[in-house]
Formats: structure tokens, C-alpha cells, sequence
């Protein structure tokens, strides 16, 4: 079932750069978090702060580094698509890296939604966060576990993701990612990453979701032909295993139109999060646009 997972990464371009103006504050919206940095209740109870200031300058003609390979990958027994997405500028031998999941029916050469790699070029070449950069890889539609035989994403990004970073001289001498973010159904995934990398005793330094498919109903969940039966799924969704989910510091961002906004509230109710941001929005590229800058923010502030 298409879940309007209209991600398209808008062309990595000098205009898009000038666009990104100012992006890194968050407009009137601000930020919602659950903890710390000077956060106070709003109307609706959701907590709001901001993280760090506004860009106010960039730099015309730079680009982000943008490189797509054709790898196999064993653990999904098939080719799939590897695409790095980095800062320009900066030495790449080493750079941190985060793992970037698309959602349902995208793919790596989509998954950076809302101008991301623009806002991490411009935030980078202001000197606002420190450097990193994004990898993203096909995953399927699976929701980030192996649903049939031969097709494993997860561990395809626990085993193979760390050694194809570690081959382009990425991510330090294990090639092994500082964080990992997702939108959509890659948001379930990228909160499941986080649980099976702390039950590998390697929690992740950081986890960002963006309008992430947390489903409240295996009626609905059903839909997606993801999970074997319900018990399949409540083995493996985050909402229903949160005190699983590790200690790596975790933001969610979603709109307050986004489709899966119920179990979205109801995760940010229950679980410790660093950032919970509910702002005007869809489930939509418009809306990831708003909160990107937040993202790179919150993921730079973990890079070490």
C-alpha cells in the first residue's frame, strides 16, 4: 500500500543552496522536545525549544558531494544501490556517517527528503554543526526486517553497511555509522536499527525520525504485506517495545496533519526522547523541508 511516500530528493543544486537561507532556525514552529534545552510546555502540552540559531549567510556554488555505487549486497541476496551524501569541503578519510532509510516504495536514491543534503551542505560550510555525512541504501519495503527468506535489510546495514563505509574511508576504521535516520517507514526502521545495535552492546550515538510509521492497528499494519502475522509484527514495532529500544538519544519530528500522527504522540508519550517535534504538516516533502534543519542540528550535536 502506497503510504504517499512522495520523498524525491530535490536536485542537489546552487539554487536549492540559496533556498536553504536561514533554514537551520526553525521558524515560528520551533522545536518540541522532551527534555532539556531550556524547553517549556506550549497550549497543547508538547514541550518546544530551539536548537541553535539561524544560518544567516550561505555559500553560493557549493554542492554536496553526491556518489552512487552499485554494490551486492548477501544479506538481501540481490544489487542494491549505495548513495553517499557529503559535506563539500571538508576531509573525507574518517568522516562520521549517518545511515539514511527511505520509506515505503522509495529507495536510496530518494531517501534524502527535504533538502537534506543542502541543509548538512550549508550547515557544515557555516560551521554550525560539525562534519558528516549521509549513506543510504535500498531496503525494500519491508520495513527493515527480513519479511521473506533471503531478504535481511536489517542486517544487511548491522554487517554489510559498516564495511562498504569503511571501504570509501568513511566512518573510522570499522566504518561503523554514528547514527541513523529515517523518514516513514524508515523511521520504524531506523528506531528497530537502534534496538538491535544496543542489544549488540554498539548503541547508536543518535537517531532521527521523521514523520516515522509508527501503525497503532495490525488492521492497518496488515495492509502492507510486511509482517508474517500480528505477532511478527508486535515482536518488532518500536511503539509496542520501546523499553528495547536502547539508550541512544532519539528525536521524532512529525506533522500534526502526518497520517501516523497517533502512534506518533503515543511513542513521544511513553518513550525518552531528546527531541519531540510536532509542527504544522503532512506527510509530505513540504513539510520535511521544515524540520531538516532540526535534524542536521540534532545529528550534529552527537557527531564525536
Amino acid at each position: 500500500m502506497d503510504e504517499g511516500y512522495r520523498a524525491a530528493a530535490r536536485k542537489f543544486s546552487r539554487r536549492s543552496v540559496l533556498a536553504s537561507t536561514g533554514l537551520l532556525g526553525l521558524v515560528a514552529a520551533g522545536a518540541a522536545v522532551s527534555a532539556g534545552v531550556n524547553a517549556a510546555p506550549d497550549a497543547d502540552g508538547d514541550q518546544r525549544a530551539m536548537y541553535g540559531g539561524p544560518i544567516e549567510r550561505t555559500v553560493l556554488g557549493i554542492e554536496p558531494v553526491v556518489r552512487t555505487d552499485r554494490v551486492y549486497s548477501t544479506a538481501r541476496g540481490r544489487e542494491v544501490d549505495v548513495v553517499t551524501i557529503l559535506p563539500p569541503g571538508v576531509p573525507a578519510d574518517g568522516l562520521p556517517m549517518s545511515l539514511l532509510l527511505h520509506g515505503l516504495h522509495g529507495n536510496a536514491r530518494n531517501a534524502a527528503v527535504g533538502r537534506l543534503g543542502d541543509v548538512l551542505t550549508a550547515a557544515v560550510s557555516t560551521r554550525l554543526v560539525q562534519p558528516f555525512g549521509f549513506m543510504a541504501i535500498d531496503g525494500g519495503d519491508n520495513y527493515w526486517h527480513q519479511h521473506f527468506s533471503g531478504d535481511d535489510p536489517m542486517t544487511m546495514l548491522l554487517d554489510e553497511a559498516p564495511r562498504w563505509l569503511a571501504a570509501r574511508g568513511l566512518a573510522g576504521a570499522n566504518g561503523e555509522p554514528f547514527a541513523c535516520t529515517g523518514t516513514s517507514m524508515g523511521g520504524f526502521g531506523a528506531l528497530l536499527y537502534s534496538r538491535r545495535r544496543a542489544e549488540r552492546g554498539r548503541p547508536a550515538k543518535a537517531i532521527a525520525t521523521m514523520s516515522p510509521g509508527l501503525i497503532t492497528s495490525w488492521n492497518e499494519m496488515s495492509k502492507r504485506n510486511a509482517f508474517a502475522n500480528a505477532d511478527d509484527w508486535a515482536a518488532l514495532d518500536p511503539l509496542q517495545n520501546i523499553a528495547k529500544l536502547g539508550p541512544a538519544p532519539t528525536g521524532v519530528w512529525v506533522g500534526d496533519r502526518d497520517r501516523f500522527i497517533d502512534g506518533c504522540r503515543q511513542f513521544m508519550s511513553r518513550a525518552r526522547l531528546e527531541v519531540a517535534l510536532v509542527t504544522p504538516g503532512a506527510h509530505t516533502d513540504e513539510y520535511w523541508s521544515t524540520v531538516t534543519p532540526d535534524v542536521v542540528r540534532f545529528l550534529g550535536r552527537h557527531v564525536g
